[in-house]
């Protein structure tokens, strides 16, 4: 089905609107519990079955959103580096939403959840890295001491990770494109 180009740039204006909404509900109800976030994994997500640029622009805009009115308080370098960081989920979505489609989805779901979980770990861990990293510039901290005091928070926040991307991908993709089944095409 074709869509006009108005009706289509209105229905991707849209479509990041709600996923920043959603995404920024869940941090919100989340904000008790440290380091367990949905929004990475529907930030990855929207990249898979939208393409690395809706996907690192909902990234971008959650961050510019949810640093802006954080409850920890707002620190302009921190708040930077969590924006492109967040980017990063969107971008490594896109890029294997577009490498398995290539190759059509594995219909091994248990290897795909496997592939799904430790890509959510990996990213996770470049952005912890990053965060962390620019939190000790930010505050003239050694890296290492900034490093080693991020671990505990790291682990939780690449465990729960791992489990959210390795369970919830394959079912939020599957619902997107069929719902989406007309325009995905856009995606590349």
């Amino acid at each position: 089905m074709d869509y006009p180009s108005n009706m289509f740039e209105s229905r991707k204006a849209s479509l990041i609107a709600v996923t920043v909404a959603a995404c920024l509900g869940s941090n919100y109800a989340l904000i008790g519990v440290a380091n367990f976030k949905v929004m990475d994994l529907l930030v990855f997500v929207s990249g898979f079955v939208f393409g690395p640029m809706i996907g690192a622009s909902v990234g971008i805009l959650v961050w510019t959103v949810y640093g802006l009115l954080n409850p920890y308080g707002f620190v302009p370098q921190i708040w930077i580096a969590t924006m492109l960081s967040e980017s990063i989920y969107g971008v490594a979505g896109g890029l294997l939403g577009k490498s398995l489609s290539a190759v059509r989805l594995p219909s091994n779901r248990a290897g795909l959840s496997i592939l799904f979980g430790a890509t959510g770990f990996l990213l996770t861990l470049t952005y912890d890295l990053v965060t962390n990293i620019a939190f000790a510039l930010t505050f003239n901290v050694p890296i290492i001491a900034a490093l080693i005091a991020g671990i505990p928070f790291a682990i939780i926040h690449e465990a729960s990770n791992t489990v959210l991307f390795g369970i919830c991908s394959i079912p939020l993709i599957t619902v997107l494109e069929r719902s989406y089944r007309g325009m995905i095409s856009w995606r590349f």
